[in-house]
């Protein structure tokens, strides 16, 4: 492993100012969409007592998954030894902290009362899986600027991969977590099984994987960084592979919920016959989310090509998010059976027919302003801290790819 020369970016082009400019448009938009909601109340997104987390939840659980996953990258250099990967790690744990800051903001503002943060952050009720996430979520942020200030620092290189032991551990633990408020859920016969905490660690490292890819390649395009195909090559099999997990998981949760009969309905309900579930669920993930993005990676006609690992990269992240939106949404559709196996005439607790929800633009504009602070606070870290090598030509980062 040779040694890696970081710079900050330059900050000059059309591109930086014109992503500043959008992402603090598109966070000035989710502070408006917080302060009707705040005013208005929640009356006025397409939430309701039966459908609780909605759009804003998909985007802020997105962005949580992403930050686990994103920083696999830095955990492949420093707990599994594959120096190859060292250059990349400054960045994956930037990611790592801005997209996590992303995925709570949006929590927060989602509140309708940002003040009752304080009630969550002093109040604990540890019987409750909300309660250990204030520890994981505030944990990780503490564990990865201390893992990114270890591995800037030199003084502190030889505690580096003891440090990046425990994000690795941690960040396992945070992603199971955020899976089991689903899987510990009995109310609702979509969550409630333990595949859930793997099936979320799964798709965390797709995401992750998925998102570091697009601002790597845009990265090195706006600093004019020489991207090797080797660095590439790595990190792009390494995304099918996990896809492939995810699908396996997926394929599990399916299989394990038919297998109990009491659960055909719900089974029916998103693979048959849910309407917008059922197309996000076969068209968003199967399709767009699973097949392209592994034909796009793997066929023999595409594989070499830079807009393709892009291309795949985006189109996981669709499916991941149509995926959360199956699981999260179409399980609060379906309609609570209070009384398994008894007949049930008529009754006043929305435990029959389908449960609506459309987002509101307030949720959407929310959701998004998540994106934004992420992508804001990436950029001027960027600016103004050395993360991205001056080059990641194959042969400066290896010898072996010397001729």
């Amino acid at each position: 492993m040779k040694n890696v020369t970081y710079s900050i970016i330059e900050g000059k082009s059309v591109g930086f100012y014109g992503g500043i400019v959008i992402s603090v448009l598109f966070i000035l938009l989710g502070l408006f969409a917080a302060y009707n909601m705040e005013h208005h109340g929640h009356v006025i997104t397409g939430m309701s007592n039966q459908i609780v987390w909605g759009m804003p939840h998909i985007f802020a659980i997105f962005l949580i998954l992403a930050a686990s996953g994103v920083l696999n990258v830095a955990s492949i250099s420093s707990v599994f030894r594959k120096t190859f990967y060292h250059p990349l790690a400054r960045l994956s744990a930037l990611l790592a902290i801005t997209l996590l800051i992303g995925g709570l903001s949006v929590l927060v503002l989602d509140l309708g009362r940002p003040d009752r943060l304080v009630v969550a952050m002093t109040s604990y009720n540890l019987s409750s899986i909300f309660a250990w996430n204030m520890f994981l979520y505030n944990g990780f942020l503490l564990v990865c600027v201390v893992y990114l200030w270890f591995m800037m620092e030199r003084r502190m290189q030889r505690y580096y991969p003891t440090v990046g032991l425990v994000a690795f551990i941690w960040r396992l633990i945070l992603t199971t977590g955020t899976g089991s408020i689903f899987g510990f859920l009995v109310a609702r016969e979509a969550y409630n099984t333990a595949i859930m905490a793997p099936l979320f660690i799964a798709l965390s490292l797709v995401l992750g994987l998925a998102v570091f890819l697009i601002v790597l390649i845009i990265d090195c395009w706006e600093t004019r960084c020489h991207l090797g195909e080797a660095i590439l090559h790595r990190p792009k099999t390494l995304l099918g592979v996990f896809i492939a997990a995810v699908f396996y998981f997926v394929l599990v949760y399916h299989i394990s919920h038919l297998y109990m009969t009491g659960r055909h309905g719900v089974e029916y309900f998103i693979l048959a016959n849910g309407g917008i579930y059922t197309v996000l669920f076969w068209g968003g993930y199967m399709f767009l989310g699973t097949v392209l993005p592994l034909l796009l990676l793997y066929h023999q006609r595409f594989t070499k090509s830079r807009a393709s690992v892009a291309a795949a990269s985006i189109l996981s992240i669709l499916g991941g998010f149509a995926l959360l939106y199956v699981i999260i949404i179409g399980g609060q559709a379906y309609p609570l059976e209070i009384f398994p196996g008894m007949e049930v005439t008529s009754s006043d607790f929305f435990d029959k027919g389908i449960h609506a929800y459309t987002p509101s633009g307030w949720e959407i504009m929310l959701g998004l302003s998540g994106v934004a602070i992420s992508a804001l606070l990436t950029v001027i870290a960027l600016r103004i801290l050395p993360f991205m090598p001056r080059s990641l030509a194959d042969a400066d980062i290896d010898d072996t790819f010397k001729h």
